[in-house]
């Protein structure tokens, strides 16, 4: 694999044509970010994409076709152009770009000068369960769980690992058992026909906490937290799987059984962590070895020897026995953390990504 040869624009190019190229080039590539950052004090800026899930260096601008650039961004996203010290958030309309999505803008201070993060929200995202590229035994046990009235649905992992696309998965599959779904999300990433979606806005006082408060006078039969982030929510959560609704949510642990651990610290009691959660879910995303250069770097994959990534999940459907278990939080006893690697390793060995995806992934060789 050899490094990509950033694109070098001239000072003198139009700024809103230098953006429509930087989105145009992002969207083909299937990044999910644009990176705008500046190298050094009063020099040149670089443009990183996000490309399954690692920044790659796509542009370099002069400081003044930059600053022009970021100001076009600022102000299709409606926030103060002369404001560079404060962070700020927008959104730009696909009608405005020409983009299949709308773009979500967020600008911060750095040493350097401003940062900007354009997260580009692309309709290819939308799959269905078959789509993901789950294995058959992970695809088994989420079918067998969301028919069921009642139970918690947990999925675990690092931020960026998949688990908003899987929960969307999912969700297409609820929605068409007519079933009422609520969702609280933060942000709505693909608005799905027939469910009720609910945007988290913290500046107005609309927190995870505050409308999981509300969500069960909405009569729901499927209830989505994007995320249970403090004791409020868990607290909602459980209570929720405990008369009767489904309820579907993310939690930040590094492992199946170390999603018991960090319920316990948000002060869910022994007795609702043995009867709540009915299948837990933990998932990496790996980056698939390019299929054009078999990983060596060409123009399809931008260099980097991947194009695509897979997922990698761990399942622990919870019965009668792990129940047991949980009432006298022995975890320890529980379905060892090598599961996730030992499911990886056969990905490595079949070709489909290699040791050094491995080893970025999951920290070790396999």
């Amino acid at each position: 694999m050899i490094a990509p040869t950033p694109t070098e624009f001239s000072a003198t190019e139009d700024a809103p044509s230098v953006l429509r190229q930087l989105l145009e080039r992002a969207v083909a590539s299937g990044a999910s970010d644009l990176h705008l950052q500046r190298l050094t004090p009063g020099g040149a800026w670089m443009v990183r994409f996000r490309l399954d899930g690692v920044l790659v260096p796509v542009a370099r601008l002069s400081p003044d076709l930059a600053e022009r650039v970021s100001g076009r961004v600022k102000y299709l996203a409606g926030l103060k152009t002369y404001v560079e010290t404060l962070p700020q958030e927008g959104r730009i309309d696909r009608a405005a770009i020409a983009t299949p999505d709308d773009l979500r803008v967020s600008t911060y201070p750095t040493v350097l000068g401003e940062k900007l993060v354009l997260r580009l929200f692309t309709t290819h995202e939308s799959r269905t369960l078959d789509q993901l590229g789950l294995s058959a035994p992970t695809l088994r046990s989420l079918r067998a769980f969301l028919p069921q009235p009642a139970g918690l649905l947990l999925f675990t992992g690092p931020a960026g690992s998949g688990k908003t696309t899987t929960i969307y998965a999912c969700l297409r599959e609820l929605a068409e058992g007519g079933r009422h779904v609520v969702t609280v999300e933060d942000p709505v990433e693909q608005i799905i026909p027939g469910l009720t979606q609910t945007e988290i806005d913290e500046a107005r006082g609309l927190t995870f906490a505050e409308a999981a408060r509300h969500l069960l006078r909405q009569d729901p039969e499927i209830l989505v937290i994007g995320e249970i982030r403090d004791e409020q929510t868990a607290a909602v959560a459980m209570r929720a799987a405990l008369t009767g609704h489904l309820l579907v949510s993310t939690l930040h642990a590094g492992s199946c059984r170390g999603v018991f651990d960090r319920l316990l610290s948000l002060g869910v009691d022994p007795s609702s962590l043995a009867a709540t959660p009915g299948l837990v879910v933990n998932q990496r995303l790996f980056r698939r070895t390019c299929t054009h250069c078999a990983g060596d770097g060409c123009p399809q994959c931008l260099e980097t020897g991947y194009r695509g990534r897979m997922p990698v999940a761990e399942c622990l459907p919870i019965n009668e026995a792990v129940r047991t278990v949980l009432r006298t939080r022995a975890f320890t006893t529980l379905q060892p953390e090598t599961a996730l690697a030992t499911e990886a390793s056969l990905l490595v060995q079949a070709g489909h990504t290699d040791r050094r995806e491995f080893l970025r992934i999951l920290g070790h060789e396999p």
